[in-house]
């Protein structure tokens, strides 16, 4: 917590009215508990003392009213979803970890950056397997950040009329332009894809020469994150059109722990997550492989009458996820 010299200042200029006093000392608050690596408090300091965000955007049934269609099919081009997941419901290696508290203070203090003609990040890029958390985190920052998350409709997005995939793609700028948002385009390779592959058609390459356009000539006020599963195949031009890149994979053992940590709170069980043996049942798995097991697990212990989580369930769902994953890869 503050120290008492801090918290003396605090009361002192708030309570002579000194707003800009106050906010001085409520910043050096906020980077001290920063220093002490209690992030998420100073998330949270930060969006009181800022304001959220969100306070311009319109509703999520308006915003719904007002989303842009694909002419052939008539489709929403984006879904809006309101966001709930906080920082603490995901596991990042620290490396990530570091770069999203650091966005989020980008974003916390925009203002202070304007003054001194500098502005946030607005263009971030997930790479790494599938599961891995790259969805999770996007709707981590449209939370944080007190923002709708919008998601991009690839399958309405892409058009199989000639030249319609990159008017689409201008309907998509245009609206996120205008409202404050976090904008997630998942499967961004679908629309990234290297232009020097032959086997690609002309329309394709057309396709990624708008878009880097689109991303070039963006000064929108949504936060836009691209995630992939296949960054190898992207095009060479598009890393550079990214102000920060964030590589996920799977969880090392201490993110497991965590992991398990969160994914248990609050369910009775007969083990110890600490249990580096029990961590060990999950060694090379996903973090949407991880959850998928876990709530199989707690469905057989709640449907078997139980009141305690057993490993016996664990194993039970580990070998039904094993099988799984061999009937997936023989297709």
């Amino acid at each position: 917590m503050a120290n008492a010299k801090l918290l003396r200042q605090l009361i002192k200029t708030g309570a002579e009215g000194n707003q800009e006093a106050f906010k001085r000392v409520s910043e050096q608050i906020i980077q001290d508990e920063r220093a002490k690596n209690h992030h998420l408090l100073a998330n949270d300091l930060e969006k009181v003392l800022y304001g959220r965000r969100n306070s311009s955007t319109p509703s999520l049934s308006a915003l719904s009213d007002r989303l842009p269609k694909d002419k052939e099919r008539d489709l929403p081009l984006l879904q809006i979803k309101e966001s709930v997941r906080r920082l603490e419901d995901v596991v990042l290696s620290d490396e990530n970890t570091s770069l999203l508290n650091e966005i989020l203070q980008e974003h916390h203090r925009a203002e202070t950056l304007k003054s001194h003609g500098l502005y946030p990040v607005d263009r971030l890029l997930f790479c790494g397997p599938p599961g891995c958390g790259k969805t999770l985190t996007a709707e981590v920052l449209a939370s944080e950040l007190g923002l709708p998350l919008a998601i991009v409709r690839i399958d309405s997005v892409v058009s199989s009329l000639l030249g319609e995939t990159a008017a689409n793609l201008r309907q998509v700028f245009d609206f996120i332009s205008s409202v404050p948002m976090v904008v997630l385009f998942d499967e961004f390779d679908a629309l990234a894809k290297e232009r020097a592959d032959n086997a690609e058609h002309g329309e394709l390459k057309r396709v990624v020469n708008a878009f880097l356009q689109m991303l070039d000539a963006y000064e929108g006020k949504s936060l836009l994150v691209a995630a992939t599963n296949h960054e190898r195949i992207l095009d060479p031009a598009i890393w550079r059109r990214f102000d920060e890149v964030l590589v996920f994979e799977n969880p090392n053992l201490e993110q497991l722990r965590r992991l398990l940590s969160i994914k248990l709170r609050g369910l009775r069980r007969e083990f110890d997550i600490d249990d580096s043996r029990i961590i060990g049942l999950f060694k090379g798995m996903s973090h949407a492989d991880v959850e998928r097991v876990l709530r199989r697990a707690a469905k057989d212990m709640v449907l078997a009458g139980k009141e305690f989580l057993s490993e016996r369930h664990l194993q039970s769902a580990i070998k039904r996820e094993d099988a799984r994953r061999a009937r997936t890869q023989r297709n």
